[in-house]
């Protein structure tokens, strides 16, 4: 089996969350889950597959664990890793920038050469303004809302797995 790493940064509780769930529901052990805050970044260089994931704080800025580190992360050699990427963001407070720190994981995860999977994640299912994060109607990684949506979390986080899964051979 691939190898599997989570890197998550968390100001609330809610990214970290998700993370433990993607975990859970991909059977990955928690010694495999990585608060960004409290390791070095060059961990992604041990897995096959990464997961990333930050909320989105203020207008569109990344989640303050991950300042600079999404400098260092696009410094790796990611060429032969497939990186997933999931954001969490608040669609009603900050509908002009809804989620847009996965478009900077995924901007680094490319700039790195990784294979970004899990994109093309149908917009028109959210209610929001603007997202660097999306193009022609679809996000480059998964966006959810805790603040506003939590009841879809599930849902969406399911559908999404299943997606990569399929993406990356699991």
């Amino acid at each position: 089996m691939k190898t599997i790493g989570i890197f998550y940064g968390s100001s609330t509780g809610n990214t970290e969350e998700v993370a433990k769930s993607i975990a859970t529901k991909l059977g990955v052990d928690k010694k495999h889950v990585f608060d960004v805050a409290n390791v070095s970044i060059e961990l992604v260089n041990n897995y096959e597959i990464l997961f990333l994931g930050a909320s989105t704080t203020g207008v569109g800025d990344l989640q303050d664990d991950w300042d600079g580190l999404e400098v260092t992360l696009s410094t790796q050699d990611l060429s032969q890793k497939q990186v997933a990427v999931f954001g969490m963001g608040d669609s009603s407070s900050y509908s002009d920038s809804f989620c847009e720190a996965i478009n900077l994981l995924v901007l680094a995860a490319e700039k790195a050469g990784a294979a970004v999977v899990g994109g093309g994640v149908d917009a028109s299912a959210y209610s929001f303004d603007s997202s660097l994060s999306e193009v022609d109607g679809k996000f480059s990684g998964l966006p959810l809302d805790e603040d506003n949506e939590s009841e879809l979390t599930d849902a969406r986080l399911t559908q999404w797995l299943e997606q990569v899964k399929l993406e990356c051979s699991l």
